[in-house]
């Protein structure tokens, strides 16, 4: 049984296809990878497995949801899938576990003790306990970006999608980020991600997914993938990334 199915999705902005026809699927437990150059269609896809973006047809269904513009159906949908961007989006005037509490009390209806016992649990998975009264512009973008991850996690999702959370970094603080992230693929979280870090995909993922032109180009295990790329484009890609 997958945890997240994708068939035959379609996504257009005005008379340009982003996406066509993409199909995937991924298994409980299982890190997958999105790859490929700027304008392919990878963090379109992600964004539409949350339902941040409408399509147009096909069919997308993630931790038993099925992914539908109506509003209540996508709050439910939310609470099981969590999602990391590029920026933090913090609140600036709360502090770290205010930040972290504000979604199980609000979405959940958590009380307060309980919401604070977990934003402790879940700054320890990234290792930030020492942060957790200090304010978003006393962090680094490393520790800004892990109190992020922590406050998806704080919602218990079955599914978490990462959109390019290293792309801002430094490579130092970088590493801080990808190291939370294969903790959580080591624990048996399902993960989607789209990232340029080419060494986490081979190394964490379980299946990498190059995208090109709007479809998926190849897909197949990570280290096949890498080692023995099947078409042009591919091998142009790994070779640019190279450089």
């Amino acid at each position: 049984m997958s945890e997240v199915v994708i068939d035959q999705v379609h996504k257009s902005f005005g008379a340009v296809e982003v996406l066509k026809g993409v199909s995937l699927s991924v298994a409980p437990g299982e890190v997958t990878a999105l790859i490929g150059r700027s304008g392919s269609g990878k963090s379109t896809l992600l964004r539409c497995i949350n339902g941040l973006e409408q399509f147009q047809s096909g069919a997308i269904r993630v931790a038993g949801h099925d992914v539908t513009p109506d509003r209540a159906a996508l709050r439910k949908l939310r609470t099981d899938v969590g999602i990391v961007f590029q920026s933090y989006n913090l609140f600036p005037h709360l502090n770290v576990a205010e930040n972290i509490m504000l979604a199980p009390r609000r979405v959940k209806g958590v009380d307060k003790a309980t919401a604070r016992k977990k934003a402790e649990e879940v700054l320890a998975l990234v290792g930030l306990s020492e942060k957790i009264e200090a304010y978003p512009d006393q962090l680094s973008g490393g520790q800004q970006q892990r109190v992020a991850i922590a406050r998806s996690l704080a919602m218990q999702p079955k599914v978490m999608l990462f959109d390019e959370v290293t792309s801002a970094l430094d490579p130092e603080l970088t590493g801080e980020v990808l190291a939370v992230m294969e903790k959580l693929a080591r624990d048996g979280m399902t993960m989607l991600l789209v990232t340029h870090e080419m060494g986490f995909a081979r190394r964490v993922a379980n299946t990498t997914v190059f995208m090109h032109q709007g479809r998926i180009h190849e897909a197949g295990p990570s280290r096949d993938l890498f080692e023995n790329p099947k078409t042009p484009e591919m091998r142009q890609f790994l070779k640019a990334d190279v450089k």
